[in-house]
């Protein structure tokens, strides 16, 4: 299955890109998905465990994805 993944922020500057097509294995979770953007060059900036949206709900790590799902990885957000 295919997903697309979406960075914001600091994350998207790491990573140098802000959304990417990702395949994945039938009953791969969002924590799957974290793990795979961890391993990407640039990816030292994201904790180990970032807040995570999937199709624009927060999820846990624990999501199992479908095929077309949008998993948002957001950033900490800091107000004025």
């Amino acid at each position: 299955m295919t997903v697309t993944v979406l960075l914001f922020a600091s994350y998207a500057e790491s990573i140098g890109a802000n959304q990417f097509s990702l395949d994945l294995s039938a009953g791969a979770t969002a924590g799957d998905v974290v793990g795979h953007v961890q391993r990407l060059p640039g990816a030292d900036r994201l904790p180990p465990e970032p807040l995570i949206a999937v199709n624009e709900a927060y999820a846990r790590r624990d999501r199992v994805l479908h095929q077309g799902d949008q998993i948002a990885l957001i950033p900490p957000v800091a107000g004025g």
